[in-house]
């Protein structure tokens, strides 16, 4: 009933919207009559503002065309790989007629972002996508909205998505022989999960996993959102945020937690930062500084587009993660697409190098949660496991802006190219194993002798 009322208040103030659009550029314009007005500025500020506030945010672009790479345009053509109900495996190809520009990307690492599916779009890591395109063969998990997915494709669940993560990494296993792959907040738990039953069959499994500001043990730190999830019981989620999708959606009954509940709940977290920056719009236009006016935009462009989870999924990240804690009790079985039930050991992974990041402002995945990881994947040797935390970043700093271009991804970048093999020989099933060369590693006489570390950097 909330998300039908919910969509009959939007359908209502969308024409209102739109009316508010036309008078800020009617108002705008110093050539019309409207513009002539002494307060003409002041009023054009206000009607834009209104229509921020109440317009329907849909799903942004990615938006990359190009990158630079050692001062050469590289031409990116995005495209979907693997195309599943709830989920699209996207790659950012690179093109160039530079000889030895392409011979350059040729022989660079692959790397799988698995984005979150948490309420925000996969273009949430956009920042993110950028800075590695310049020196990497780039995947991302663009995840679907659960509004628009048919009855008729089933449920997604927690292990559906572990599932998915094993998928797309064997893909890309498949082309380049092997992998890297950086996850960002929520799914820091699901690919330590995939990669974990991957090594208790003895599968190949990522050279390196990065994993950056998740809840791999919500006890530590917790912050607000841990809380929530803590203190309130299964039943009660599920009787109070899961509601089925109205008819005049592709997804019309299916169970979801909504997408505007996950926003009404970001914004509950810092209401006032987000009144002071819609303030500060209004006086941005009237000053007319188009640069802070054009990066307000872009951030709440982006803020303000969320997406519907369905609601097993989500109901089983709750008890999963906040409440049974699993993954750290070691206590979480997870179902293959076999049907298979197999148990998640995080101790089994070996041969994967293991990389955590946090900020240390971070209020939802709060200190020490990620970096937790380390304790759990006891097969990793100290010397291939590193840990980071970003003094003065919070959540969003630490995988976009500036400490992540400055501090994290220079960081990240330089831990993958020391475990990218000089060749990798990419192997079909059943087809005995060539010869791989040794990993690069770092210029460093005590790099096999140093433990995991903590580095912090301003």
């Amino acid at each position: 009933m909330l998300y039908q009322l919910y969509e009959t208040q939007r359908s209502l103030m969308e024409p209102f919207s739109d009316l508010a659009q036309s008078a800020a550029k009617a108002y705008g314009n110093p050539l019309s009559l409207f513009g002539q007005n002494p307060f003409a500025q002041r009023i054009s500020a206000g009607y834009d503002l209104m229509h921020r506030l109440g317009k329907d945010y849909e799903k942004p672009e990615f938006g990359l065309r190009t990158v630079d790479v050692d001062g050469i345009g590289i031409a990116i053509h995005e495209r979907v790989e693997i195309d599943k109900s709830f989920c699209q495996l996207r790659r950012f190809k690179r093109f160039s007629d530079d000889p030895a520009t392409l011979e350059k990307l040729k022989g660079q690492p692959a790397v799988l972002i698995v984005a979150p599916l948490s309420g925000h779009y996969a273009t949430l890591l956009r920042d993110t996508v950028k800075a590695m395109l310049k020196d990497h063969k780039v995947y991302i998990t663009d995840w679907k909205n659960a509004r628009l997915i048919p009855l008729s494709e089933g449920k997604f669940s927690l292990d559906d998505y572990v599932n998915y993560v094993q998928e797309f990494i064997r893909h890309l296993q498949a082309s380049y022989g092997n992998c890297h792959v950086v996850s960002v907040c929520q799914p820091t738990v699901p690919v330590l999960a995939a990669v974990s039953l991957m090594a208790s069959r003895g599968e190949l499994t990522p050279l390196t996993m990065t994993m950056m500001g998740g809840p791999i043990d919500a006890r530590k730190s917790p912050t607000a959102v841990n809380n929530l999830a803590m203190n309130k019981s299964h039943d009660w989620f599920e009787n109070n945020v899961i509601y089925r999708v109205p008819s005049n959606f592709a997804g019309a009954g299916r169970r979801v937690y909504p997408g505007f509940l996950q926003h009404s709940g970001f914004v509950a977290m810092n209401p006032s930062n987000h009144a002071k920056s819609h303030y500060d719009y209004f006086r941005d236009l009237i000053k007319g500084d188009g640069a802070s006016t054009e990066a307000h935009r872009k951030f709440y462009d982006e803020y303000n587009a969320v997406l519907d989870m369905d609601a097993d999924y989500y109901l089983d990240t709750i008890k999963v993660v906040f409440q049974e804690f699993s993954l750290v009790n070691g206590t979480w079985d997870v179902k293959g697409v076999d049907g298979k039930i197999e148990r998640v050991r995080p101790q089994d992974i070996t041969s994967t190098a293991l990389f955590s990041v946090e900020g240390e402002l971070d209020d939802i995945s709060g200190s020490g949660q990620t970096e937790a990881v380390h304790s759990i994947c006891s097969g990793v040797v100290a010397s291939e496991q590193k840990h980071l935390e970003v003094a003065g970043a919070g959540h969003y700093g630490i995988f976009s802006g500036r400490r992540w271009r400055e501090v994290v991804y220079p960081q990240v970048k330089s831990f993958i190219l020391s475990h990218q093999p000089a060749t990798v020989l990419a192997q079909a099933p059943g087809v005995p194993s060539k010869p791989v060369a040794a990993p690069i590693k770092q210029a460093s006489s005590s790099a096999k002798t140093v433990t995991r570390k903590t580095v912090r950097k301003k």
